[in-house]
C-alpha cells in the first residue's frame, strides 16, 4: 500500500452563512473551534445544510490520493451509529480501505460544522465526539508496517491516549508525514510539534501562518532559515504567494494559479497535501510535486466541500 492516513474521522456538515453570523456567535473567521455537543446542536439548529461528507483533514487528503490512482487506507475512530455508518460508506465509495472496526461507543461519531462566508473563507466548529479518543488499540499496525508512508494530522495530537497512538504509529511506520493542521493546534502544542518536526517526521506540511507561529519567526526569511537548518522536507503553502518546499537547504517554489473562480477554501490544504504526496510517492521531483499540489488545491477551491468528483 502506498499510504495510510491516521486522523480524526469527522462528518463534515457544510453551511453558507453571512459574516454577521460569525460575529453573533463569537467565531473567529478562518479558524477551527472545538465545541461540545450542546453548542454544536445549538449552532446547527439555525442553519440550512448544503452538504454532508465523510471528512477530517487527513481523510480528505487520502481520498484525493485515491482519486489520483494510489492504493490507500485510513484509520479513524467512529461509533457504530448512523453517522459512523455513513462515514465508512463514504470512504469505501472512494476506494479507501478503512482499517477500523466500529463498535457502539460512549460518544457519537465526530462532526464538523463548516461555515462558508461570502468571501469563500471557511470557519469550523468541531464536535470531536469519539474521534478524538483514538488510542493505541485502535491502530492496525499491520497496515502501517505494510505501507510506504503514514500521514498524520496535528488535529489528532493530544496528551494521553491520542499521543500514545501517535507514538506507536510513528514507531511502526516506514516514513512519516504530518500536517500541522491549524494555528489553534500549533499554539496549543508548540513544543511537542517542534520535537516531532525535529526528531520524528520526514515531511511536515504547514501554511505560512502555522509555521511562522511554530518557529516564532518575524519574517518568512526566518522560516526558510529554520527549515534549512532542520535538514528535513518542509512544505509550506502561502495562499496567493504559492508554495515553497525546503529540503535539506534547497528551496523549491511553485506559483499559485491565477484568475480562479474561488467558491470555498475548504480542503485547499488537504488536497494540496494529496497532490504533493502523490508526486512524492510516485517519483516526481520536488518542484513537480509542488505543482501537483497546486493543481489539486486549485481544483478544490472552485467547488463546495473538500471532495473532487
Amino acid at each position: 500500500m502506498k499510504i495510510v492516513g491516521i486522523g480524526n474521522a469527522i462528518v463534515d456538515v457544510i453551511c453558507r452563512v453571512e459574516n454577521s453570523y460569525l460575529l453573533k456567535n463569537n467565531l473567529i473567521k478562518s479558524t477551527m473551534k472545538l465545541v461540545d455537543e450542546i453548542e454544536f446542536k445549538k449552532l446547527l439548529s439555525t442553519l440550512k445544510i448544503e452538504d454532508t461528507v465523510s471528512g477530517g483533514s487527513v481523510a480528505n487528503s487520502i481520498v484525493g490520493l485515491s482519486q489520483l490512482g494510489n492504493n490507500v487506507g485510513f484509520i479513524g475512530k467512529v461509533s457504530d451509529d448512523d453517522l459512523g455508518q455513513k462515514y465508512e460508506e463514504g470512504l469505501k465509495k472512494e476506494n479507501v480501505e478503512y482499517f477500523y472496526s466500529k463498535k457502539k461507543e460512549s460518544l457519537p461519531t465526530g462532526t464538523c460544522l463548516i461555515l462558508i462566508t461570502p468571501d469563500s473563507e471557511r470557519t469550523m466548529c468541531t464536535f470531536l465526539g469519539i474521534a478524538g479518543k483514538i488510542n493505541k488499540n485502535d491502530l492496525d499496525t499491520k497496515s502501517i508496517k505494510n505501507s510506504e508512508m503514514i500521514f498524520l494530522e496535528g488535529y489528532l495530537w493530544d496528551e494521553g491516549a491520542p499521543r500514545s497512538a501517535f507514538d506507536i504509529a510513528i514507531k511502526n511506520a516506514n516514513k512519516v508525514a504530518m500536517s500541522l493542521s491549524d494555528l489553534f493546534c500549533v499554539e496549543r502544542h508548540k513544543l511537542n510539534f517542534l520535537e516531532l518536526m525535529k526528531n520524528k517526521l520526514d515531511i511536515t506540511f504547514a501554511n505560512e501562518q502555522e509555521i511562522t507561529s511554530l518557529v516564532d519567526a518575524k519574517t518568512f526569511g526566518d522560516v526558510i532559515k529554520f527549515c534549512q537548518q532542520l535538514g528535513k522536507l518542509v512544505v509550506v503553502t502561502r495562499g496567493e504567494n504559492g508554495s515553497v518546499a525546503i529540503n535539506k537547504g534547497e528551496i523549491f517554489e511553485s506559483e499559485s494559479k491565477k484568475n480562479l473562480k474561488i467558491v470555498d477554501l475548504t480542503g485547499a490544504g488537504d488536497l494540496f497535501a494529496a497532490g504533493f504526496l502523490h508526486g512524492h510517492l510516485n517519483g516526481f521531483s520536488i518542484k513537480e510535486s509542488l505543482e501537483k499540489g497546486t493543481e489539486m488545491s486549485s481544483k478544490i477551491i472552485q467547488r463546495i466541500g473538500a471532495r473532487l468528483n
